[in-house]
């Protein structure tokens, strides 16, 4: 029955290469809101969560935090096929979940009741779902389980975990932020900072300025965003990039500058906030998903109500 319904959504969703396409997975507590239901299953256990989904398939689920991104993407590939109907550089977006085929049905009613553009839904039972993220070429993978992140990540997948909070992203134009240090970037200077403090981390950056920085566990997906983000001119793009780095321009703005031109990753607008609360500069941006290492910036984020992405 999940597979039939699977086919129908599908029909008019153009096939994609996944050699070339961004893959991004999500897990159905990602995309949907589904807190009620995963504490039923805590409280009373598979069998009745089970029976639960059975009994309300009909009824779509709420929409979860990263719903909003999934429809933005989405716009994105409306407006790639709009210029070139060979286009082969898209998202292509999949829905990898833990949930048991008997219960997946209302998660693809729900998919099919909002319109979204997912190729495929896999249900892997109480398995290890991570583990199928490389056969199925994935890019990102949002999560609301620590654990799957975590694994992704050790399987080298950019991965963040996302919590459930209601948002309000109105503008179909795609806008993504990034922290710097520990997400686009490695944790060196990180470890310097927590070593040898501020004073230690300022001089480090300087004797190091020139020497771009490693990559953070999210590089790999920003490059794939950014490949996208040149198909389209700076005034007409469906997708706007942001890094708001705890960093200060000043001291340590430029090495980060200049790691990003070395890696050729073009970002629209970059924030140096030289450890000042984030949360201002995240509700003028108002982005679909904000990327960030410490869980302060993340709470920050939350009570804004700005979608947000741990990278733990």
């Amino acid at each position: 029955m999940a597979e039939t319904e699977s086919t129908v959504l599908n029909t008019n969703v153009k096939q994609k290469d996944p050699s070339e396409a961004l893959v991004i997975a999500v897990t159905a507590r990602a995309i949907f809101d589904l807190e009620e239901e995963h504490a039923l299953f805590l409280a009373k256990g598979k069998d009745e969560y089970v029976r639960h989904q059975q009994a309300n398939q009909n009824k779509p689920l709420p929409p979860g935090t990263a719903f909003s991104f999934i429809q933005a993407v989405q716009h994105v590939n409306e407006q790639l096929l709009a210029n070139d109907l060979m286009e082969q550089d898209l998202f292509d977006v999949i829905v990898l979940s833990n949930n048991s085929p008997e219960s997946g049905v209302r998660i693809i009613n729900s998919a099919k009741h909002y319109g979204l553009e997912i190729s495929k839904f896999c249900f892997v039972s109480n398995e290890d779902s991570t583990q199928y993220l490389k056969s199925h070429h994935v890019k990102l993978f949002l999560s609301a389980d620590r654990t799957d992140v975590c694994n992704a990540l050790r399987r080298g997948v950019s991965a963040a975990l996302v919590f459930q909070q209601e948002v309000q992203t109105p503008s179909t134009q795609l806008r993504v932020v990034f922290d710097g240090d520990s997400v686009l970037f490695s944790d060196e200077t990180d470890q310097v900072f927590r070593e040898k403090g501020l004073e230690g981390a300022v001089q480090y950056e300087r004797a190091m300025e020139t020497v771009p920085m490693g990559e953070g566990p999210l590089k790999a997906f920003a490059m794939c965003l950014g490949k996208i983000r040149k198909k389209f001119s700076q005034e007409k793009s469906p997708i706007r990039t942001y890094l708001v780095t705890a960093r200060s321009g000043r001291d340590m703005g430029i090495r980060a500058i200049k790691t990003l031109r070395e890696w050729g990753l073009a970002i629209d607008e970059a924030f140096f906030m030289d450890g000042a609360p984030k949360g201002p500069i995240l509700t003028q941006i108002q982005p679909h998903i904000f990327f960030d290492d410490g869980l302060h910036n993340i709470q920050g984020a939350q009570e804004v109500g700005v979608p947000s992405a741990w990278v733990p």
